[in-house]
């Protein structure tokens, strides 16, 4: 009896995603007009927070001199990093005199987190004269890793978004450059492109679109609007101030028409760690519920709501094996009592069918973005399904961080 609670349990949850997700997926299906043709002229700078980034650095900076902007600089925030990186930075800006600079803190004011390099970043630049006499709705402020690989065409995707004054920010996709060389990069590339083409772009008609960690870029006079700092001291600020800025009554956007591109993680032990640190920067981010009920619209406002909740979700049906085996048990003990010799094997159609029944859709997404066969979709739209199942160990990591009083975390190491 208490296994069949159990798993009924964890069941309504599982429905309760199901419905969800086919319901964004429908949505995502619903195609937006791209807004058109840029209309004016506008700066863009691309702010990169790095640690210890001189692995990747160089490269990622000769791809963001290379776009075709007229109007742009690039602003690197060198958090106090004790290897090469800013003398990767400088030689990268001797070749490219005017366009890169370098900012770099130290302590005890630096390694405080992504957050608040990226508010000190923007202070530098506000005291700075690289900005002087330009308009703050005129300048667009993204946020690049040090590991990012912009699209050459992403500025122009992203650029005629900003024609609307209400729109605040406007986040790209998310793709991993090394996605060729292992099965796990490969999955993590699927897991981004599935966010982007079914999530974000669902949320385009829900009026909740959120803001990642890369690849968002930002009106610079919606930032100032906000109070206080435009980036928090979450472990997830990125989802933070994707939040704030729609409480603040702007407009968040996604293109999909563009990506930035970074690296995976090769490794499980680094991926377990990097999902356990996101993990818990959502179960942070649920102090953010006073201001979505007080400040955002009911629809956008539920979709939110929900998307706090997933990580209380996601540990309660990481029970559901327990659960299902307890279920079995009794099941078993009932058909001895009944003289029966065989478990009925009814559920077995029905739990593939509510595992697996989504990776025809994944695959489908993945397929529309990625030159694959249709059979090797599927196959990685049945794994990614397993690969989900990350989320359950991580989730418990993270927990069990969050009940210790734990908050700090070392940064995903680079290749």
């Amino acid at each position: 009896m208490i296994g069949q609670l159990a798993v009924a349990g964890s069941l309504a949850i599982i429905v309760l995603a199901v419905v969800y997700n086919s319901g964004m997926f429908v949505l995502s299906r619903r195609r937006i007009p791209h807004p058109g043709e840029a209309r004016k002229e506008r700066t863009y700078v691309f702010m990169l927070a790095c640690l210890n980034e001189e692995k990747v650095i160089g490269e990622s900076l000769a791809r963001l001199t290379g776009l075709r902007l007229d109007d742009f600089v690039v602003l690197v925030i060198d958090d106090a990093s004790d290897d090469g990186t800013a003398q990767s930075v400088t030689t990268a800006a001797e070749a490219a005199p005017g366009r890169i600079h370098l900012y770099r803190r130290r302590f005890p004011d630096a390694r405080k987190g992504k957050g608040a390099a990226l508010n000190a970043g923007l202070n530098w630049l506000s005291e700075s004269d690289l900005l002087e006499g330009r308009d703050p709705h005129d300048v667009i402020i993204c946020v690049v890793d040090a590991d990012g690989r912009l699209d050459h065409h992403a500025p122009e995707q992203v650029d005629p978004f900003f024609n609307d004054p209400g729109v605040g920010a406007v986040q790209v996709g998310v793709r991993m450059y090394n996605r060729h060389s292992r099965l796990l990069a490969r999955l993590q590339d699927m897991e981004f492109v599935v966010y982007g083409e079914i999530f974000q772009a669902g949320r385009r008609h829900l009026g909740s679109v959120g803001m990642g960690g890369n690849g968002q870029f930002m009106r610079l006079a919606a930032l100032r609007s906000l109070p206080g700092r435009p980036w928090s001291d979450s472990l997830t600020e990125d989802l933070d101030l994707g939040v704030r800025l729609i409480a603040a009554g702007w407009t968040n956007a996604y293109c999909g028409t563009a990506a930035v591109h970074q690296q995976a993680v090769l490794t499980l032990g680094r991926l377990l760690r990097q999902r356990s640190r996101w993990f818990q920067g959502h179960i942070q981010a649920s102090r953010l519920a006073p201001l979505i009920l007080r400040g955002i619209a009911p629809r956008p406002a539920a979709d939110l709501l929900y998307h706090l909740s997933s990580p209380a979700l996601l540990l309660l049906t990481s029970l559901l094996p327990i659960a299902f085996v307890l279920m079995l048990g009794d099941t078993a003990v009932a058909s001895g009592r009944a003289g029966h010799s065989l478990v009925s094997l009814w559920w077995l159609p029905w739990f593939y069918g509510m595992t697996f029944g989504p990776a025809a859709a994944y695959a489908f997404v993945y397929r529309r973005r990625e030159p694959v066969s249709r059979s090797y979709s599927l196959l990685l739209g049945h794994l990614y399904v397993i690969y989900g199942y990350i989320w359950f160990v991580s989730g418990w990591w993270a927990l069990g961080r969050v009940v210790t009083g734990k908050h700090g975390w070392l940064k995903t190491a680079r290749t």
